[in-house]
């Protein structure tokens, strides 16, 4: 074939513009909706991801996540009630209707990094037209641990695109090198690592042991609070790190390291994820007594504190994220409509109801909903909004890609001060980059009044509750603010107690030096 013919035939396949293939499986996302901008969210609604064998006759099969997380979708619905919140708003980004793409991770690093691919590159669901560039999202907001959100800045910070996280407190992720775009409302556990230093000397313990999570933000949190503990004169007698896939001859090694020691006090920097697997062995040994000092995981996750081993953690003392009040999320989280063609909105009504809707085939009568369930009437992780901490840290990523956006837009007053604002520069500013560079200027306050801003490093003031565990009338387990930490103050002042009595182990009214110290 001559040169003539090959250019020829070349520049016809060229022409003809063949159509884009998916080369997988589909990925679309849980929870969507159009919009003029889109903003992602990952969050881990499901608590495992099961991951059929893989035969290598085929291609491989979709995995199933299973055991719905009620926080975490309580988390992804408060992302959607900003978005509609800042959408009635006429003030941040007006004419520009906000729009979302939300994904569930079902607690896989695998699925996170998949996710992220997907709001970059598209989903997958058109496959048949031709190749052209995706739609992709101005910013992510996500994820609720360390280690998955380090694999979404992973995939997504070469390309700028800025992350905005609600909980993922681990230090690393202030490393602006490894890091370029990622943001948090969530404060570094540089600080909070301290601030578990300070609050044992306070006390005038010097001997503790140690626990952490396998993990990045067990890890880098439990050595940071080892270096500063040194510093301010406290030996540590152990240190040992633990995950929940790990078999329960390692955890119950463990628990007889902790039972031989000599210290009564543990400093736990354990994801809440991770602790019922130790607590449980603990609980069936009986072990009670220890004074325990937690991370923001654990200490005001309700989960942990009703669990069936609560009483081993009696009087434990820790920081929290401080939580707030959001006005209408209540009854935005209530009005779901299973009756929608959501699958998990399907998905979550039977979860808290118990029972199967209609729409499935061979159900027996027996199995199905009544239709007159209301989530008003019930009180679980998904409807209550009287404990609002990490739900409120999404709140201000949104506020704060919404107002990111505002001025990347060119959002500004009519000249003659009356009207709605206007932006000028949307059909030429959908650069994600740009939404990174005003994310690092931003500073506003939100409607409870509080101030929201990121440091060089993308990381807000450090700030904390001091909570105590104790029980309750009913005999539950009640959060008590005893102090606050503030790191913006000077370090004499950074630590504060309020007048109330903190509840010690053992039920002692006061703390004991003498069975705590070495």
């Amino acid at each position: 074939m001559s040169f003539l013919h090959t250019w020829l035939l070349f520049t016809q396949v060229r022409a003809a513009d063949p159509p884009c293939i998916i080369q997988g499986l589909p990925n679309p996302p849980q929870l969507s909706k159009d919009g003029d901008v889109l903003i992602g969210g990952i969050f881990s609604l499901h608590n495992k991801w099961d991951q059929p064998p893989q035969t290598f006759t085929s291609g491989p099969k979709q995995g199933e996540c299973t055991s719905l997380n009620l926080r975490e979708f309580q988390n992804a619905q408060t992302m959607v009630f900003a978005i509609e919140e800042i959408n009635n708003r006429t003030n941040i980004i007006p004419g520009i209707n906000l729009g979302y793409k939300i994904y569930d991770t079902c607690g896989s690093v695998e699925m996170t990094t998949r996710a992220s691919l997907s709001l970059i590159n598209g989903d997958g669901e058109t496959n048949s037209v031709a190749c052209q560039k995706p739609e992709t999202v101005q910013a992510i907001i996500g994820q609720t641990s360390s280690t998955p959100t380090i694999a979404i800045s992973a995939t997504v910070g070469p390309l700028h695109i800025p992350v905005v996280s609600h909980a993922a407190s681990c230090a690393c992720l202030s490393d602006r090198k490894k890091h370029p775009s990622f943001f948090r409302t969530v404060p570094s556990d540089y600080f909070q690592s301290r601030a578990l230093a300070k609050l044992v000397k306070y006390f005038e313990w010097t001997w503790v042991g140690a626990l952490c999570s396998d993990n990045d933000y067990g890890n880098n949190g439990i050595n940071a609070f080892i270096s500063a503990a040194k510093k301010e004169g406290i030996c540590v007698e152990y240190s040992k790190a633990f995950s929940k896939t790990d078999p329960r001859e390692k955890i119950l090694k463990i628990v007889e390291i902790i039972k031989a020691s000599t210290s009564k006090v543990i400093v736990a920097f354990v994801a809440y994820t991770d602790f019922g697997f130790l607590l449980r062995e603990m609980a069936l040994q009986n072990m009670t007594g220890f004074q325990w000092i937690g991370s923001e995981s654990w200490i005001s996750d309700l989960n942990t504190a009703n669990a069936e081993w609560q009483h081993v953690l009696k009087g434990s003392v820790g920081f929290a994220i401080p939580k707030a009040k959001m006005n209408g999320l209540g009854e935005f989280l209530t009005k779901l409509n299973p009756a929608s063609d959501i699958a998990i909105y399907k998905e979550l009504w039977e979860t808290i109801f118990q029972c199967k809707l209609s729409t499935q085939q061979n159900v027996e009568m027996k199995q199905l909903c009544k239709s007159n369930e209301s989530l008003t009437q019930v009180q679980n992780l998904y409807t209550d909004v009287s404990d609002l901490r990490i739900a409120n840290n999404v709140y201000k990523a949104v506020y704060a890609v919404a107002y990111a956006l505002h001025s990347s837009y060119g959002c500004s007053k009519r000249d003659s001060g009356q009207g709605s604002d206007l932006c000028t520069n949307l059909a030429d500013n959908q650069q994600p980059w740009k939404i990174v560079s005003e994310l690092t200027k931003i500073h506003f306050t939100t409607a409870a009044g509080e101030d929201v801003f990121f440091d060089e490093n993308g990381d807000p003031a450090a700030r904390y509750d001091v909570l105590n565990w104790q029980q309750g009338k009913d005999g539950k387990t009640v959060f008590v603010k005893v102090g606050f930490y503030d790191a913006s103050l000077q370090t004499h002042l950074q630590l504060t107690f309020n007048n109330n009595s903190i509840a010690w182990a053992h039920n002692k009214p006061q703390v004991n030096n003498s069975y705590m110290n070495r």
